[in-house]
């Protein structure tokens, strides 16, 4: 069954299109490294050059975010889907 990764549209170009991963279970930087092993760039735009999230990227586990959880150690278990929402800006 593993864990469903939500890809936003303006990030499915970096997964040949894909709305959706499966990535093992784990902690969400077990589940994002998995998903780097098949789409680094993805992940770059996830995560900072040091490892943490960045700032403009949010990123859920079953709708909640995990700004207010364990951030990169939140836990993310069999059937949970990670949804990952970069932050848009422009208009007027």
């Amino acid at each position: 069954m593993g864990v469903t990764v939500r890809i936003p549209a303006v990030l499915r170009s970096l997964v040949g299109g894909r709305a959706e991963l499966v990535a093992p279970a784990g902690l969400l930087r077990d589940v994002l490294d998995a998903v780097g092993h098949e789409s680094p760039e993805l992940v770059s735009r996830v995560l900072a050059d040091e490892g943490s999230l960045r700032r403009h990227v949010n990123v859920f586990v079953n709708e909640e975010d995990v700004r207010f959880r364990e951030l990169l150690d939140t836990p993310v278990r069999e059937g949970d889907c990670v949804t990952i929402v970069p932050s848009i800006a422009g208009g007027r």
